[in-house]
This record gives structure tokens, sequence and C-alpha cells, in this order.
């Protein structure tokens, strides 16, 4: 039994000819279509008789060459379009014009699209049927649509200045409409309101790279420029991640402090009080007995703990190995100051000598104050071999806190320029195109 194989049929479009110039012009939405733009003179033509009747003639000066040219094939999603259509649009803010383009898309069991570019900034729309729900969200104007909540960018009076190709829709040069643009990057809902009547738009942005591989291009899409409104924060949901691994990060960190804190062994080798009396004839230094740090090289904490009031103590310490000679100078200064309106200072003071040999080692001691309402001072010297030092903890804390600022204050800064570009900048101008 043989097989027949049915090809698919290809619908082609309808040719006619324009009645100004008579120049060839391609239908490719069928009935769809209700004006189409002749490309040699750009006459508006009505395309909903079976003789096309001039609705329009251009009388503009500037030919705008669209990027993807009409005819052109693409596919999104799985589904094959084709654009039928373009529109340059333009805002007017403070004097100055700022246009972007839009291409109608067309297939003919999907329906339409929209692709809208805005220096080097890409958009695919679709019409939506849905009516989203006002609100308010961080104190602006907000809609909610399938459970995300759109804040609200810009409100604008949007002008047509150039068409080409069909429409299904009554388009002529110079029209205007409202446009009120809403976002939730990636997406940007929109409302166009014309002869009261509303149609909202749902546009995803889409990198321009994305669309040239689509439509097999030539050469490469243009460059961006600035933020959009709706361009993805190339740092969204990062901080709050590095900030939950910062986290994570602290809590190991200070369970191999602890570890460390309960493995040392924080032995006290020496303990002795003395007094130092203010101008006594004797010398006030002196050497204190032997004492024995054993184990493997780690640090001596060295402790001077006085009853001074409203004076100040300076202790110049040398803590000397008994067989090498090898010592450790230092000095420390204490001082205490209270009255009715408060205390200033400590009474007590500490130091840690890091990586100190074992062996046997002695202290010498040379004491000095000033008079003042005292004439001695009792202090207590006690040293302690391998004491735990979070020094370490507390700066690898601090340089783990390095990344999540970095990428809060970048995140912070993209979306600061974002809103620059809206209705709620600080100069109350917008300076960016919308979307349709």
């Amino acid at each position: 039994m043989a097989t027949t194989i049915v090809s698919p049929r290809v619908v082609k479009p309808k040719s006619l000819s324009c009645p100004s110039c008579g120049a060839p012009v391609e239908v490719r939405g069928f009935a769809n279509t209700l004006n189409v733009v002749c490309p040699n003179c750009l006459s508006v033509l009505d395309a909903s008789t079976p003789e096309f009747q001039i609705l329009q003639k251009f009388q503009g000066k500037q030919h705008i060459q669209p990027k993807i040219p009409l005819g052109a094939r693409g596919k999104f999603d799985g589904t094959l379009y084709e654009v039928i259509g373009f529109q340059n649009r333009a805002i007017e803010s403070s004097g100055d014009f700022f246009c972007w383009d839009e291409y109608l898309l067309f297939n003919p069991y999907k329906g339409f699209r929209y692709l809208t570019e805005y220096q080097g900034h890409w958009n695919f729309v679709r019409v939506i049927s849905s009516l989203p729900v006002e609100t308010r969200s961080g104190g602006k104007r907000a809609v909610v649509l399938n459970g995300r909540t759109y804040r609200h960018f810009d409100s604008m009076t949007v002008l047509t200045e150039f068409v080409l190709g069909e429409f299904p829709w009554q388009v002529r040069f110079g029209d205007t409409v409202v446009d009120h643009d809403f976002v939730a990057p990636p997406y940007m809902l929109s409302s166009e309101a014309t002869g009261g009547e509303v149609t909202w738009s749902l546009g995803e942005y889409i990198p321009g790279k994305q669309i040239w591989e689509a439509f097999q291009l030539q050469g490469s899409p243009p460059e961006r420029s600035g933020i959009f409104a709706n361009q993805p924060s190339p740092y969204g949901g990062k901080a709050s991640a590095v900030w939950f691994t910062w986290l994570w990060l602290n809590v190991a960190l200070v369970a191999v402090a602890f570890f460390f804190s309960m493995s040392a062994s924080n032995q006290e080798v020496f303990s002795k009080d003395y007094l130092y009396v203010f101008g006594q004839k004797t010398d006030a230094s002196f050497v204190t007995p032997d004492f024995e740090l054993k184990g493997r090289p780690s640090n001596v904490e060295l402790s001077v703990r006085t009853d001074l009031m409203n004076n100040w103590a300076y202790f110049n310490f040398a803590l000397i190995n008994e067989d090498t000679g090898q010592d450790f100078d230092f000095g420390r200064e204490v001082s205490y100051y209270r009255d009715s309106e408060g205390s200033e200072g400590s009474p007590n003071d500490s130091v840690v000598i890091p990586r100190v040999p074992s062996g046997k080692y002695y202290l010498r001691v040379e004491p000095e104050m000033e008079s003042r309402n005292m004439q001695s001072v009792h202090y207590e010297i006690v040293v302690r071999r391998d004491v735990p030092s979070h020094t370490f903890f507390w700066i690898a804390a601090l340089l783990l806190l390095i990344p999540p600022i970095y990428l809060t204050i970048r995140s912070a800064s993209f979306e600061a320029a974002r809103w620059r570009e809206s209705d709620y900048a600080p100069s109350m101008s917008s300076g960016g195109g919308g979307d349709d």
C-alpha cells in the first residue's frame, strides 16, 4: 500500500498595487489587516476593500529603516512569527523627543505579538484580555495581575512618527495615545488609552542577542544604553543569597572559634600582688620569680589589675627567657577617672604576646605614676599561657562582610538608576522611552 505524503500548505501573501504610486504592496495578515502602508511612497492604504483606498499620504521627510526587515521570520517559544508592521513612536519631555521602535509580528494560528526596542533594550509583548487590579506598593501606584505586583513607572502621551507595513487597526501618522507603564522586572504591564478604549499589554525583557538569533540577522544587535524600566538587575536575588551565605559562614566561624576556645589551655602560670609608692627612695623596678611556659610556642597574656582612682600609672614590662636571654619588651598605661557625671578609662589592662617559645621566664617590671591625690597603688600581675584569642575570627567576620555589602550597594545603585528614568525621579523628569 503506497503512502501519500501531504506537504503542509503554504499560505502566500496577497499582493496588490498602491493606487498612489503603483508600487506592489503585499498583505501578509490576510483578513486581519485593516491598514497597509506602501513601502515606496509610504501612503496609508485601506486594506479592507478589494481596491486599496488612500487614507493618508506621508508628509514627513525622514524614512526610517527598520532594524528587522518586514517579512523576516523568527521563532519565539516554539512559534514562528513574521514581521508584518513597523512603527516609530516618540514622547516629548522638557523639549526633547525620545523615540523607540515597535515591530508587529504575526502567526496565522497564534495571532499578533510585538517587539519593542529602545536604545538596545528589547521587549516581547502580547495583548492581554485580563484586567489588572489597582493597588499601591512602596508609596507608588501599582496594579496586580496573576499574583504579581507591578509598580507604576511612568505616564506619557505617545506620538506615532513613522509607520511601515500592515496593521490590524486603523493607523495614521501623528496618532497619539496616553500610555501608563507598570514594572515588575523583567515584566512590564502597559495600558494605552485612545478614544475611550483602553488596551493592556504584557511585555517581557529579552536580550538583543536572542532577537538576532531568532531572526538569524547579520551582525550584532545595537548596544544597550542606560538602564531600561523593566531591565532585570544583574544583582537581583544575588545580594540576599550572599547575605544568607554570609550568615551561615559566620555560624561556622563561631563554631570554629568556640572549638579553639575550648581547646586552648588558658593556664595561669604566675600571679602576685604588688604595691607601688610614689616618691619612694628605692628603685621601683624589680624582677619577678621564675615561672615556666610549657608546650608548643603559643601566646602569653599579661594582665594588670589596679585600685587606681582619678589617676594614671604606666608599667614598663620585659618578659625574659632565663636560659636564652630572649626578651619581649612592652608597656601598658592604665588610667581611671570618675566623678558625678560618670567614669572614663579602666583601672585594669592586658596585653597578649603571640608565639612565645616554651622555657623558664621572669618579668622585669618598672612602674611609675603621677602623685595627684594618690601616693600609692596596689596592683596585681597575672600571666596566663595559651589563652583563647578571637582577633583572627573578628578579622575574618569583617572580611566576610565585603561581598554582601558590595552587592547590596551595587543592587541599590542599579535600582536608583532605573527609577531616575521614571516619573518618580528626584527631578521629576522622564528621560526614558516607554513600551507598547
